[in-house]
Parts: structure tokens; C-alpha cells; sequence
């Protein structure tokens, strides 16, 4: 099985987020002597308050804050002891107050994150599966990890999608007691809702299906008595339902309330539920701000507040949609989000509007996908009607000029986020004009010559790579063996090429590059499902090349603009083929074009390193071993060399049927232990192409008859050269003799000194086993890709199998 080295999902955000730490937009800190909701002083200056989560204001009402003090001259800043074992005077009175607002069993945990900690790997037994909403709060994907090493089912779906959601509860009901779907009530990034209404129909059409809901956002200002989103739509909640509220954000105190109709499950969660019976309990001025917060809550004051906040919404709304701003979701809940679309245009407008006067958060991955950037905004209490009025002048004036200074206009956001086009719009005259660009979409339209000069010896993507691979991916029985090609170059006036670029149009694995873990997992779930997880993607290159695929003469001083316009270009591309994602490959770690692409919506992934030896003009085998280290030619003498008289090399240039038949089965072999790398497999017309195309040969060993006596074939390598450059691109093995006689590294020699016998000064040797072919002189060359989804769910379902 190849080893590789594997993206951490964990890199990409740290670079994101340093990013944007850089642009001076997030991790902020704000100054001064006192806060009071309206406004927080950014670098020195006062600044409207736009980025609460305490949407009623609570947090600064004086009855809280005198609760909070009282409590603390009374009983101290803590009370340090296991709510098991006892808990503080202020504890009952608060539960009490609780219990009245929701009519159901609660309890009263330390925070969410802790509370679904504790809840969750309580209520989910044995037995059951949970189906996670892609974007349900990260508290509580992170409190579902315990479930796997207990053998429970844990799945994820699309945002909301229940088409999809039904379709995994049909795949798990004769397999689970109990289905949980975990899900918040109000997301936190848009605004929107949880469809509570066709989880209820879902929930009676399959009496397995359980709701796990995070209510934190619609907690007080909506509901009865202020117990939030999922209480306003339900009225009543059913047996069901595990339903969480919070405490602190608009309640204005501290804490987080599980509400569990169920009362024998409350029972056992209040009983043994990790955080609750290990962890130190509320303090008291916390609990005292609760309380006097829940009195508020259980008196008619609740629905003044809340109609308050409600005319505050409803003028943001009102002055909005008087304007062409792009609000991403219209809704009735105090968060919204005006949608950038690029990084660079939210990095420029949130700084805009801070340098302004106004503090928004800005929207940036992973809470939303890279490409779905923008400045999430909340409407508060604290927040005056002409507060409201100059913020939405002051983002009138700024968002213009944020799309000017980066390139966008409105027509680009609205297609980022799948809005319909603004009736009207003034497309911005883009820096494109003295470039021209040409679009095929086969290598016979384009000159052999000219192609050539930007890409011969970089791999299979020279003109006759191109061709070959055209003619055996396409007319094809399955889809995952009909690709799209196309082409691009740009140029500048004098007819001089910039930038160009070969790409294919292909269904690929999410988990393509995953860990093999992940992937034994979800194989074993396409097993029933043959695409579970697959996507039509737009790449650079092709899932069979490996290289520089991205020509770009980054000494021209049109080269950016260059590469501005191949990105929409590709934009056009990917929806006219109806793919998922865009995937530029094969850059070097150190590339030039990191913070462009970045800024344009892509974000970047570690790729395996690449693997290339260049130092192979020797004469003997002598001088090859000159260019190993010490500890290399040793492992040459005892793993390598010793075995190289066991084989008998062939060069095979025109195989028979029978010999493609028998090389296929070898090359199945291989593709069947290499999770680490898991693409579809091949069709056998690839290898039937092969054996008829002057540029492929076979290198097969045999094994001597004095070893085998039916002196089988053992180890193939399938290879081609373009230019000075040796490639071998697949492998084919018998695994049994490899374990035996070494064959793989047996095959990467012999490669080595067909690729020096041809006078090539390269070896392109791929991205797998780097360990292997650095023992044999190979040069490890670290390698990004930048990628551009419609959503996160891959990446973040990806993400979630590598650790659980």
C-alpha cells in the first residue's frame, strides 16, 4: 500500500485564519474602561456595535448586574464542588424558574460545549446512529466523536437537504434503535432556520428518527417566555426532541439549559453525564444573573423586548431591500449576512466599515465556504433605529467600493451564492481587455508546436499525452470514465502566451487524498451506494497526471491579470459542466500566486510530495551509487541488488491481449491496496491504448524459472516520456511475491536505469511511497492545490471520518 502524506484539514484553516488575522479584520481586541452594547472601542476608536449575540441586551440590564453582585458578596466568586454532590443555594430557585418557562425536565449545564459533552454520549446508546446537518454547531460535532469508539453509526449530511436526510434515515432504519439528527434551530452564519416542520413530518413518517436541536441563537427573543425558535414553531415539544437553549448570548448570564421531555432520559443524564458529574458548577453570580434574567423571561416584559428587537429588524430589513446590497438569507431573525463572495472583498469592505466607525464580523471559512465570504451582521436591542440607518449608508457607500478595489461587481456575488441576478448592475470594466483568451476543448484544435514549447517534458499533458488521454477517456460505458477536457491559453497583444492550462471535467472521490481510514469507511458505504461522496470536479491536470500543469510566464506584467481572467473563465466552465468544485494541482509550496488565490476564493490543501530525480547521467552503476547517502547504498545492496538476478526484465513496446490481460489483473492488485490514493478505477482500454502508442512501454519483470517455474510475470511498470522527462506512471504487482522478492523497489530501479539507458535527464517518479524513492535518489518536492467548492460538506464530512 503507497504511503502518503495526507492534508490536515486543521493547516487550511490555520492559514485562513491567518490570512485574514493579517488583513486586520479578525482578532481584534477591543479597549477602553467600560462596554455598553452600543458601542465597543476598536484601535482607539468608538465604533457601532454590530457583532453581539446578545440580541436583547440583557447582558447590560441592571437588575442582572445587581443579581450578579449581591450573589458574590453573599457567596463568593465560586463554589467549587461537583453539582452532584451538592450545589449552591442559588441552584433550585434558578432550576424552578427554568422549569416553569419550558414545562418539561431541565438541566442547567456549565456552558453548551459542556453540556453536549455530557449529554450526548449519554443519550445516544448502543445500538443507535446520528445523522450531523453539516453545519450544526461545532460544540456539538465535537461532543459526537466520543460515539464512534463505541461502535455508533455517525453520518453527515448537506445543510438542511431532506432529500438527503431521508435518504440516510432509509439506509439505517433496519440498522439502528434509534436515529438522532443533530441540527441547530437558527444558524449562526445566515440567520436561517432549522425546517422544523419537515423534520416533525419526517419524524412521523420514521418513528426511529430522534431531533437534536442547538437553539442558542433563537434563545429569548422568540418563544414563549422568551424559550426560542424551536418553542415558537413547535408550542409543545414532543418525546422526541432533546432540545438545548443557552443561558449567556441574549439570556444575559452564564450557562446553557438542556430541555428533555423524556423523563426516565433526563433521569439517566442528570445521573452520569461526564461534565455534569465531574465538572465544577455555575458560579453563583452567574446562577443570581440567570435568575434575574428568567424572571424577566416569565413576566410580560419578555414580549415588550421582543417586539422591540422585532421593529429594529424589520427597519434593517426595510432599509435593505431598498438597497442592492446582497443579503445572502432574507429572514425575520437578528442575524444577517451581505454576502462578498471573494476574501479580498470582504477583508477590504469589513475594514472599510471598521475604519468607519462600525464593528461586523466577517463570514470567512469554515464557517462558510471560502467563496462564500461576507460580513455577518446582528441586529440588537442596544442598537437605535439611527444607528440601524447610518450603518446601512455607511455599507451603501463602501460595498461599491470594495467591488472596484477588488475586481468583483454584483453580478459575480449574486452567482456566488446561487442568488438570482440583480435586475440591474453595472458590470465594472475589468482589467481583461488587451488579453486574449482561447478555449478548446481538444488538444487537435490547438499547435501541436506551440502547446508543446509550454509543456514538453512536464509530464502526460504534452500535446501527445493530451491526445492519448483524450482518446481513451472519452465513449466510455461508465461516467466516471467520460471526462470533459479543456483547454486554455491567454495571450497578450503581440500574440505572446501568458498563461495556459489542460483540464478535465471528472466524477472523483471526496476522499480522494483522504487517509486510508477514512476511506475503508466510506467504501464500505458504496458498497450499496457506488458514488456516495463523489463529485463532479474541475481540475487542472487529470487524476492520471501529475506536474506543472499551470503555465503562467510570471515575468509578464499582465500575468495576474492573466490569471484573473482564467479564473472566471474556469467559473463559467464549472457550471456549465455542472461541477462541485475547482481544483488547481500541482503547485510548489512557495508559489507566487498563495495570497491571489487565496483572495480569489480558493483555499489551499498539502498534497503528497512530489517525487523527481534528476541527477541520472551515470555510467555505471558504480557512479550511481555516488549520488545516494551512505545509509541509501546500504539499503540498495541488501534490499535491491540482491535481489536484482532473481528477475528477468523485459521491454515491451506492442503486448499481446493476453499479456494486457495479465498486466491489468497485476495493476488491479495494486489499485485494490491503494486507499491511500483512491481514485476510480481505470478502465482496461487505458492499458489497450497504452500498448499500441509509440511514446508507452511495459517494463515487466518475471521472476527466473529456478524460482517459479511457470516464471509468471510479477511486476509491471506502465511508462511514457515527454521530452528529456521518463515517466512512469502505474504500477501493477503481484502483492504476495512483492512481500517476498521486493518487487516494488526492484521496479523504481529498474525504471531509474531504463529512464538513464534513454539518455532522459529526469525521472518523474509521482507522489506515492516518497519513502521508497528517496532511498533510491529521489528528490522530495513539497506540493499544494487550491481548491473551490460550492460547500464544505466534503471537507468537513472528510474531516470528521479522519478523526473518528
Amino acid at each position: 500500500m503507497a504511503k502518503v502524506k495526507h492534508n490536515n484539514f486543521l493547516d487550511t484553516v490555520d492559514e485562513v485564519i491567518t490570512n485574514a488575522t493579517n488583513a486586520g479584520v479578525i482578532h481584534l481586541q477591543a479597549t477602553g474602561d467600560a462596554l455598553n452594547g452600543r458601542y465597543i472601542t476598536i484601535n482607539g476608536k468608538p465604533s457601532y456595535h454590530f457583532g453581539t449575540t446578545g440580541y436583547l441586551g440583557l447582558e447590560q440590564d441592571r437588575r442582572l448586574k445587581n443579581a450578579a453582585k449581591e450573589a458574590i458578596e453573599k457567596y463568593g466568586t465560586q463554589f467549587p464542588l461537583s453539582k452532584t454532590y451538592i450545589s449552591h443555594p442559588l441552584y433550585a430557585p434558578l432550576e424552578e424558574k427554568i422549569f416553569e418557562m419550558y414545562g418539561h425536565p431541565i438541566l442547567i449545564t456549565k456552558n453548551s460545549t459542556l453540556g453536549h459533552l455530557a449529554v450526548i454520549p449519554t443519550a445516544v446508546r448502543y445500538g443507535d446512529a446520528v445523522i450531523l446537518d453539516h453545519q450544526v454547531h461545532w460544540s456539538v460535532q465535537s461532543a459526537t466523536e466520543v460515539l464512534k469508539s463505541k461502535g455508533i453509526t455517525v453520518r453527515m449530511i448537506r445543510h438542511s437537504n431532506m432529500d438527503m436526510l431521508e435518504h440516510a434515515i432509509k439506509a439505517l432504519q433496519n440498522k439502528a434503535r434509534k436515529i438522532w439528527y443533530m441540527a441547530d434551530g437558527v444558524y449562526s452564519m445566515y440567520g436561517d432556520f432549522s425546517p422544523l416542520q419537515d423534520l416533525m413530518e419526517l419524524s412521523k413518517k420514521y418513528p426511529q428518527l430522534h431531533l437534536y436541536i442547538d437553539d442558542v441563537h433563537g434563545m429569548s427573543w422568540k418563544g414563549p417566555y422568551g424559550t426560542g425558535y424551536v418553542m415558537s414553531v413547535l408550542k409543545e415539544l414532543p418525546q422526541n426532541i432533546l432540545l438545548f437553549g443557552t443561558l449567556s448570548k441574549t439570556f444575559g448570564a452564564s450557562g446553557a439549559v438542556l430541555v428533555c421531555p423524556d423523563k426516565k432520559l433526563h433521569q439517566k443524564i442528570k445521573n452520569f453525564g461526564g461534565p455534569l458529574t465531574f465538572s465544577a458548577q455555575l458560579e453563583p453570580a452567574s446562577v443570581a444573573a440567570a435568575t434575574a434574567s428568567a424572571n424577566i423571561h416569565l413576566s410580560p416584559e419578555i414580549y415588550a423586548l421582543q417586539s422591540e428587537l422585532e421593529q429594529k429588524i424589520n427597519y434593517f430589513n426595510h432599509l435593505v431591500a431598498l438597497t442592492d446590497l446582497p443579503l445572502v438569507h432574507k429572514n425575520s431573525s437578528p442575524v444577517f449576512y451581505i454576502g462578498t463572495g471573494r476574501p479580498a472583498t470582504g477583508y477590504n469592505f469589513v475594514k472599510k466599515m471598521i475604519d468607519a466607525g462600525f464593528f461586523v464580523n466577517l463570514g470567512l471559512f469554515p464557517a462558510v465556504p471560502v467563496k462564500n465570504t461576507g460580513v455577518r451582521i446582528t441586529i440588537s436591542r442596544h442598537n437605535k433605529l439611527k444607528d440601524i440607518k447610518v450603518l446601512v449608508d455607511a455599507m451603501i457607500h463602501h460595498f461599491p467600493i470594495a467591488m472596484t478595489d477588488t475586481h468583483t461587481d454584483l453580478s459575480k456575488i449574486h452567482k456566488s451564492f446561487g442568488m438570482p441576478q440583480p435586475k440591474e448592475h453595472h458590470t465594472l470594466a475589468t482589467p481583461f481587455e488587451e488579453l486574449q483568451l482561447e478555449y478548446t476543448e481538444s488538444i487537435q484544435q490547438i499547435n501541436k508546436t506551440e502547446w508543446d514549447t509550454c509543456f514538453s517534458g512536464k509530464g502526460t499533458f504534452d500535446w501527445d499525452g493530451l491526445a492519448f488521454l483524450e482518446k481513451v477517456f472519452t465513449n466510455n460505458q461508465l461516467q466516471e470514465h467520460n471526462w470533459g477536457f479543456h483547454y486554455i491559453t491567454i495571450k497578450d497583444q503581440d500574440a505572446k502566451i501568458i498563461l495556459a492550462a489542460p483540464l478535465t471535467s471528472a466524477l472523483l472521490k471526496n476522499d480522494m487524498l483522504s487517509e486510508v481510514n477514512t476511506s475503508k469507511a466510506i467504501e464500505e458505504l458504496r458498497i450499496e451506494d457506488p458514488y456516495y461522496m463523489t463529485d463532479v470536479a474541475l481540475s487542472l491536470g487529470s487524476v492520471f497526471s501529475e506536474g506543472a500543469h499551470l503555465f503562467l510566464n510570471d515575468a509578464h506584467p499582465k500575468h495576474l491579470q492573466a490569471t484573473g481572467l482564467f479564473l472566471e473563465k474556469l467559473e463559467e466552465i464549472k457550471t456549465r459542466v455542472g461541477a462541485q468544485l475547482i481544483i488547481l494541482r500541482d503547485f510548489e509550496k512557495t508559489n507566487t500566486l498563495n495570497t491571489f488565490l487565496h483572495e480569489q476564493g480558493f483555499i489551499a490543501i498539502a498534497l503528497p510530495d512530489a517525487c523527481e530525480l534528476t541527477n541520472i547521467h551515470w555510467k555505471s552503476e558504480e557512479q550511481y551509487l555516488n549520488i545516494l547517502s551512505k545509509r541509501s547504498r546500504k539499503h540498495f545492496r541488501k534490499e535491491i541488488k540482491v535481489f536484482e538476478n532473481y528477475f528477468t526484465l523485459s521491454i515491451i513496446k506492442d503486448p499481446s491481449p493476453s499479456e494486457i490481460d495479465q498486466f491489468y489483473r497485476l495493476f488491479q492488485q495494486v489499485w485494490r491496496h491503494n486507499l491511500g490514493i483512491n481514485t476510480f478505477m481505470f478502465p482496461k482500454k487505458l492499458f489497450v491504448e497504452m500498448g499500441k502508442h509509440q511514446n508507452w512501454e511495459f517494463l515487466v519483470l518475471t521472476l527466473n524459472a529456478n524460482l517459479e517455474p511457470s516464471a509468471n510475470v510479477i511486476g509491471v511498470m506502465f511508462c511514457t516520456h515527454s521530452g528529456h522527462t521518463y515517466i512512469p506512471s502505474l504500477v501493477g504487482m503481484d502483492y504476495d511475491q512483492n512481500k517476498k522478492f521486493n518487487t516494488y523497489r526492484q521496479l523504481l530501479y529498474q525504471t531509474i536505469k531504463r529512464a538513464n539507458e534513454l539518455n532522459c535527464t529526469k525521472v518523474d517518479l509521482g507522489f506515492s511511497a516518497s519513502f521508497e524513492k528517496r532511498k533510491l535518489g529521489a528528490k522530495l518536492i513539497p506540493k499544494v492545490a487550491y481548491i473551490q467548492a460550492d460547500d464544505n460538506f466534503s471537507l468537513e464530512a472528510l474531516d470528521w471520518l479522519r478523526k473518528n
